[in-house]
């Protein structure tokens, strides 16, 4: 079984994104929803699916932008 970085994606009300993407990445996604569809015992969902939980997690393990979001000052809070 392969390590994937991503689990199981949850079942959310989807957002609707417009975004054009490089046809070789597009067919990674594919590739990638489906082993991790397989690994989860469900069936292959939308690869879009995946751009969030990824972006999400790049963020979330890069040290760097953990450091810089650490220095910057807390956003102002609405009036």
């Amino acid at each position: 079984m392969a390590k994937l970085k991503l689990g199981p994606i949850a079942d959310d009300k989807p957002v609707k994104v417009t975004l054009e993407l490089p046809a070789s990445l597009h067919r990674d996604l594919g590739t990638y929803a489906d082993i991790l569809a397989r690994e989860a015992g469900q069936s292959p969902g939308n690869p879009v699916r995946l751009i969030v939980p990824m972006l999400e997690r790049f963020m979330a393990t890069d040290r760097g932008f953990a450091k810089a979001r650490r220095s910057m000052p807390p956003p102002a809070q609405g009036r």
